[in-house]
């Protein structure tokens, strides 16, 4: 039962990281397309869209992986952590 406990957290960890990855560049190109259908702004407006959208991605990923890294260095630490007593018998 752990083994699949394990697997379904990992999925959904990567799950996670895609979409924290894929998530903001398509909101800074949604609001490039907004920008040029609406204020009249060239399309010259997608290419620093397309790298501020990267930008934050990173951003998050990388946030997520230190989330995900300092979680795995607490549960080792408790793992490690074994608290023994003497047996009176």
């Amino acid at each position: 039962m752990k083994v699949w406990t394990d697997m379904i957290k990992n999925i959904t960890l990567l799950t996670q990281f895609g979409l924290s990855f894929v998530t903001p560049v398509f909101l800074c190109l949604a609001l490039c397309w907004w920008l040029n259908s609406y204020a009249g702004i060239g399309g010259w407006v997608y290419i620093p869209g397309f790298f501020f959208g990267l930008g934050g991605s990173f951003m998050v990923a990388y946030k997520l992986y230190l989330k995900v890294t300092d979680h795995q260095k607490k549960e080792d630490r408790k793992k490690k952590k074994k608290v023994s007593f003497n047996k009176h018998i």
